[in-house]
């Protein structure tokens, strides 16, 4: 029983989670004391300052010689969670910074709601990267789902933000359902909601219940591809991005993703990818089912994006497309021969982050100076705004992967691990639907460069978002110059066996 009392010394390893429960709490009681047509922005400045104390907190424990166990293996403080606790903070601390000055009130009617809603969103994420027991999991999922519906739903006087909410809430509702069902079959078969019992004991008996194994497993796949937007379970992502306000479709697109993913890897490594069920078909058939999802949603994702006219709507389908990029290596499983998978899978998250955050910092400029969300709104950027192309165009690159870019080296890396593990019809898709993708990054390109904006509208770059544009744009080209410095310290500080696999 020792082991489920959290000591006084215990709350210093909890130091980014609390940071973020302080800073929350005081930016809420702040925004209820300000004169209502006092300026916001400075409780933006408060979130960032409190996402930075947060982030550094995790650097301090990196790398430690031991996992920390908290609340009998219901918390772990380990190098997985670190690193991605450092991802979901970059991106909050980015979607904040780009917002000062930028969100308008008749797009976000309650400017300080949006900056400390954040801070809980993110804090759920964090705990679901850290979570050892199911209970645990469910709580941070739910603490960043019911967050992100509020975010969502910010702009209620527009039609199309309150059908994106509504969708997102009832089919995130459902979603959360089937987890919890699919956890009910895992808690019934083996007695424990810990990751690590869990495990034990349906290595122990998993003959007697495979049926009730692939009910769960599959339950927990749909539940997760809802919240990773990954095809056949992506119905609600174009609506919801196309309806909430662009910062808070940065934060979906990439920290709700990320803290998804997290707990995605924790799960599928920690109950069904180690152990006796190894030996099993179930095994076999459990990444087969995820290789299947995963070129299910870079095929429907890179297609349909063809189609799109909306950026936020295409974007929405080329982040089902790089859910399936980011599914890859965690369905190859590890192996004597390709045990990077976690390495490939975050560098490309990291890419991921920039790229992504980096084109809806575009996004946001184009839709201050022109009012315009469609393609068409790029006409002539170039012209109009040179630095703001060039940097749009290293971005670019990176989404469609091509060389010099860390998209590129990103997906190189995954398809190199897919080779390795001789999976080359998963190789085929990924070629494939990269290539494709070409035609709509393209012609973000030739809009900008070879189109005319008829109406001559100046593009205004406020400086926030400017120095996120160039920020990412400058990340993507250095991921793609010297990709070996984060590959490199993630191999440093993380190891399979110590950070991501449970023992009890």
């Amino acid at each position: 029983m020792e082991q489920l009392r959290l000591q006084w010394s215990d709350l210093g390893y909890l130091a980014p989670e609390l940071t973020l429960v302080i800073a929350a709490v005081i930016l809420s009681l702040l925004d209820l004391l300000m004169p209502k047509q006092t300026n916001r922005t400075i409780l933006g400045w408060l979130s960032l300052v409190g996402i930075i104390i947060s982030g550094l907190f995790v650097i301090g424990y990196l790398n430690p010689a031991e996992p920390k166990q908290l609340l009998d293996y219901s918390y772990r403080i380990d190098d997985f969670a670190g690193i991605m606790k450092l991802i979901l903070l970059t991106g909050a601390g980015l979607v904040t910074f780009m917002s000062f000055g930028t969100v308008k009130e008749e797009e976000v009617p309650h400017v300080g709601e949006f900056y400390y809603l954040l801070l809980p969103a993110t804090l759920g994420g964090m705990i679901m990267a850290s979570s050892g027991d199911l209970i645990t999991l469910y709580v941070g999922l739910e603490l960043l789902s019911i967050t992100s519906y509020i975010l969502v739903a910010m702009r209620k006087k527009d039609l199309r933000s309150n059908e994106g909410s509504f969708k997102y809430i009832v089919l995130g509702g459902i979603s959360s359902a089937i987890i919890l069902y699919g956890m009910s079959f895992l808690y019934g078969m083996s007695g424990s909601t810990s990751i690590a019992e869990i495990n034990t004991a349906l290595g122990q008996n998993a003959q007697a219940m495979l049926p009730f194994l692939y009910v769960s497993f599959f339950l927990l796949l749909a539940g997760f591809g809802f919240k990773i937007a990954a095809a056949p379970f992506h119905m609600w992502a174009p609506d919801v991005y196309q309806g909430a306000p662009t910062p808070v479709t940065a934060f979906l697109a990439v920290v709700s993703k990320a803290a998804a993913f997290a707990i995605l890897f924790r799960v599928l490594y920690g109950i069904f990818g180690i152990g006796s069920l190894m030996e099993l078909p179930f095994h076999g058939d459990m990444l087969l089912a995820l290789m299947v999802v995963a070129a299910a949603a870079m095929i429907l994702g890179n297609f349909t994006a063809l189609r799109q006219n909306n950026l936020k709507r295409l974007l929405a389908y080329s982040g089902i497309a790089n859910s399936g990029y980011l599914l890859v290596p965690i369905s190859t499983q590890f192996s004597m021969v390709h045990y990077t998978n976690f390495a490939e899978f975050a560098f490309y998250l990291i890419a991921y982050l920039f790229m992504n955050i980096g084109i809806f910092a575009l996004l946001m400029i184009i839709e201050r100076s022109t009012g315009d969300e469609s393609i068409g709104g790029l006409a002539g950027l170039y012209y109009r705004a040179p630095g703001t192309a060039v940097a749009a165009v290293f971005l670019l690159l990176s989404l469609a992967g091509l060389p010099l870019s860390g998209g590129f080296f990103g997906k190189l890396f995954i398809m190199l691990g897919t080779l390795q593990t001789q999976h080359y019809w998963l190789a085929a898709v990924m070629i494939a639907t990269s290539v494709t993708s070409f035609y709509y990054y393209f012609g973000f390109i030739r809009q900008m460069f070879m189109r005319t904006d008829f109406e001559s509208r100046d593009v205004i770059v406020p400086v926030p978002l400017g120095i996120t544009l160039w920020l990412c744009a400058g990340a993507s080209l250095l991921l793609g110059i010297v990709p070996q410095w984060v590959l490199g310290w993630i191999d440093r500080i993380f190891a399979l066996t110590q950070d991501l696999f449970f023992f009890s």
